[in-house]
């Protein structure tokens, strides 16, 4: 919960606004000023505070007591004009929080936490538990300084400027392990215990069992990333208790799902019970890894017989590849998501001129494995294999990667050891479309005239069909200096079904600053004019042109009403 804390009438105003916008995250504290930011404090997540900086300070400053616990603070001035991030950047989500006020209230961010502002991934940031001299590694890689990394344990981490060798270190491990002197150790959630139990066993015992596991084979807790077990024992108490105190999720399995799981020490009893002959091994391994500590009684003070068994497993970090679409080339057309996933990779990978265009966005460190136009299917080859290797990598192209772009290549070569995310971009079709007026109103089609990867008979079949069906045709790739007479050939195509004086829209390079559009005629356009950069739209018989846009109406009784109307 965010609490929001106010002054004056101007503070309230803004301090309202942001409530109306997250009304199930957000609480308003009022009364004396003072006992609101105590009360926020001791109840709140974070908090935002519509006072001046100075004042927060104050306020706040005998409440802090550890930047691992405290709420994150969020100062804003009355005027809304900036956010300012005052406590908790990172282990209070202020930074991030300071953004999201930004983007409700109009309000200029203020970050000021040394990572953030050279454009550094912090290490408490990366989504799991660091330790060790943190601070101290981070000044290191803010000031240039060599840093190791000293992976026992492959996983995908964002860019870091990480080195072979350095005085100080980051070091990514499961094992149980204290931090050597400048060195921060970052604990992947690479384990996961196998848990099994008789009805009724106490959750102190399955605890007591499972943190006994890791800390005699060496392992630490920290690493854990869930509890495993059978359909059956999902509502077994003592289960779903440990899982609450350890804090991770309990996966359940079929028991058909573990009875197919090759264990090394299978068992009649669990067979008979629940009809798997393995619980623990067989859960821990059912998502695949190394099989490191093997099936493990409870031991009973009393000498009674044990009640719950455990097993562990370590899996490997998955790699993951985001194809990202870039959009057709305007900064602002860039989604928020695409930006996410090129500051999130550690490995670019693209065509040289779509690296150029988002080359300052990335972090430093991001490792750009760029190549040349042609070299579509050896791009995606790449980026699957560095992904296979537990890298964090984005594939990118303009548009939409889903559109004759990236990835198609990517995920014909992709299985399912690697995590694949798509995210969609601002296609060319929609970027010339919103140029030219609202020509995709209605029932629309994309068709490339490039054949060099389709044969031209295949192509040819295409545009007779959307001929027929009287579709809008947007055409790509649709005229280069060794293709010269595809277009000429589709527009005759089309010219069969609709009249010369057809709309058609001309949009090169959209979006870029040298962008530049015209309206001409299925009959008046010419093919000499287009090339690589072009997108070529063709309306169908009911679009036309109205005050000098392109405009396909959503149905054709909306046209036939407003000739009538004339």
């Amino acid at each position: 919960m965010i609490g929001l804390i106010s002054a004056t009438a101007a503070g309230a105003a803004a301090r309202d606004r942001l409530a109306a916008a997250w009304p199930d995250r957000t609480r308003v504290y009022g009364g004396p000023v003072a006992d609101a930011v105590r009360t926020a404090f001791a109840e709140c997540g974070q908090l935002v505070c519509f006072l001046a900086t100075g004042a927060v300070v104050r306020l706040v400053a005998p409440l802090l007591d550890d930047k691992r616990t405290d709420p994150g603070v969020v100062c804003v001035d009355e005027g809304g004009r900036f956010a300012v991030s005052l406590v908790g950047g990172h282990g209070g989500g202020a930074n991030d929080l300071a953004r999201a006020v930004g983007e409700v209230l109009g309000a200029e961010p203020v970050v000021t936490t040394a990572t953030d502002a050279v454009g550094l991934p912090g290490l408490d940031t990366l989504g799991m538990p660091v330790e060790g001299d943190v601070a101290g590694v981070s000044r290191a890689l803010l000031d240039g300084e060599p840093v190791a990394l000293r992976a026992e344990v492959a996983w995908p981490l964002p860019p870091l400027p990480l080195a072979a060798e350095g005085a100080c270190a980051v070091r990514v491990t499961d094992r149980l392990v204290e931090p050597a002197e400048r060195e921060a150790v970052l604990r992947p959630p690479s384990l996961v215990v196998g848990v099994g139990a008789s009805k009724g066993a106490p959750a102190e015992e399955v605890l007591g069992l499972v943190e006994a596991a890791l800390r005699d084979a060496g392992l630490s807790k920290a690493s854990l990333a869930e509890l495993a077990t059978v359909d059956a024992k999902a509502g077994e108490p003592g289960i779903v208790g440990a899982a609450e105190r350890l804090g991770v999720p309990l996966v359940t399995y079929s028991a058909g799902r573990l009875a197919g799981v090759e264990v090394p020490n299978p068992s009649d009893a669990p067979l008979a019970a629940v009809g798997t002959p393995s619980v623990a091994e067989a859960a821990a391994l059912a998502g695949g890894g190394e099989l490191l500590v093997p099936k493990r009684k409870s031991e009973r003070a009393d000498g009674s017989p044990a009640m719950a068994t455990c097993a562990v497993v370590r899996r490997p970090g998955r790699g993951r590849l985001a194809v990202v679409g870039l959009g057709p080339g305007a900064r602002d057309l860039l989604t928020p998501r695409a930006l996410a996933e090129l500051r999130r990779a550690s490995v670019l990978v693209g065509l040289d001129q779509y690296v150029d265009q988002v080359r300052d966005l990335l972090r430093p460190g991001t490792r750009v494995l760029e190549s040349g136009l042609g070299a579509e299917e050896e791009r995606a080859r790449t980026a699957v294999a560095e992904a296979r290797r537990g890298q964090a990598v984005a594939l990118i192209g303009s548009g939409d990667a889903g559109v004759y772009a990236m990835a198609s290549p990517a995920l014909a070569e992709a299985s399912d050891d690697i995590d694949v995310v798509g995210v969609p971009g601002v296609t060319a079709a929609l970027a010339a479309g919103a140029i030219l007026g609202a020509p995709l109103g209605h029932d629309h089609v994309s068709i490339s005239l490039s054949d060099l990867h389709t044969p031209w008979e295949v192509i040819e079949r295409r545009v007779r069909a959307a001929a027929e069906a009287d579709l809008v045709v947007t055409f790509y790739n649709p005229r280069s200096r060794g293709r010269d007479w595809q277009l000429p050939k589709a527009l005759a195509i089309l010219s069969g079904h609709r009249e010369p004086a057809t709309p058609v829209g001309v949009v090169r390079n959209a979006s870029r600053p040298d962008e530049s559009s015209r309206l001409t005629t299925l009959g008046g356009l010419d093919p000499a004019t287009v090339d690589m950069m072009t997108v070529v739209t063709v309306g169908n018989t009911a679009t036309r042109e109205i005050a000098g846009r392109m405009v396909t109406p959503r149905g054709y009784r909306w046209q036939a009403t407003r000739e009538d109307a004339r």
